[in-house]
């Protein structure tokens, strides 16, 4: 079993564009981290200015991911001139579509967002890279690379090719022992649809997910955060396990390694 996963940061990270230094720390305060976002939340005018703004007001550098634009670009290469001149160690990397978007950043921590058909494809691989310490979806991008015109029907839920890609990135990031972060919920009042999907991300084996609005974090964390009865459990199951040799019966329940490893990783969220 690959269980590896030393991505510390999160439950709930919070966007903010890099050109609005104001928000830097507002945004540090109200989140698990933060991540100053070089790529879409910026316009291309202000480009400029928010990389002057990344270099002239510097946050934590443990509790800061810099999104930088898609590899192949000149804004790529103009964040990372940038980047380079701080103490910022954790990317995200925007559109990546395979491994070699990757090897000009041998000496960052790297998250990848697959955000495209291409990246989801390629997901298992970016993941077995060593630079790489997480992978994250995008489900906008993702339909759009596909021609389609919205990741959810209707009902508000994702469409099937939406699920499936965010499976797969989940179980590539798995694989390899590398976190995975769920993708932002775009309906900023919908705080209940938020919180259903943020449970079910935790359920599943995300390490955090993406927020857009400070609104969103408490949300996120609740989600993750294990209930008073759930936490009981896990820790009356771990301590009935030191006196047994394989698998025991526990309050009418089966229990076996699956079951110990839920309830270790009940015990580290709720830490």
């Amino acid at each position: 079993m690959v269980r590896a996963v030393t991505f510390a940061l999160g439950p709930a990270l919070l966007f903010c564009p890099a050109d609005r230094p104001e928000r830097y720390g507002k945004a540090a305060e109200r989140s698990d981290a933060v991540i100053l976002d070089l790529e879409d939340a910026v316009a291309p005018g202000d480009k400029a200015a928010a990389r002057e703004a990344l270099l002239a007001h510097p946050l934590d550098p443990a509790r800061t991911i810099v999104r930088v634009s898609a590899a192949g670009t000149e804004d790529h290469q103009l964040d990372l001139a940038a980047v380079d001149e701080t103490d910022y160690r954790y990317l995200l990397l925007a559109k990546a579509a395979g491994v070699r978007d990757l090897d000009r950043l041998e000496d960052y921590d790297v998250i990848a967002l697959c955000e495209s058909a291409a990246g989801v494809v390629a997901a298992p691989a970016i993941a077995a890279l060593k630079n790489v310490v997480g992978l994250m979806w995008g489900a906008e991008d993702l339909v759009a690379s596909l021609g389609g015109t919205s990741s959810r029907g209707p009902d508000g839920r994702y469409r099937d090719v939406a699920r499936h890609a965010r499976s797969a990135v989940l179980l590539a990031a798995g694989a390899h022992g590398k976190a995975a972060v769920d993708a932002v919920h775009l309906d900023i009042a919908d705080l209940d649809g938020l919180r259903d999907e943020a449970e079910d991300a935790a359920a599943s084996g995300f390490t955090a997910t993406a927020c857009i609005h400070p609104t969103q974090v408490e949300a996120v964390r609740a989600a993750y955060a294990p209930g008073t009865d759930e936490l009981a459990f896990a820790r009356d199951v771990l301590a009935a396990a030191e006196g047994e040799r394989g698998v025991f019966a526990f309050r009418g329940r089966m229990v076996d390694e699956p079951v110990l490893a839920h309830a270790r990783t009940v015990i580290a969220r709720s830490r």
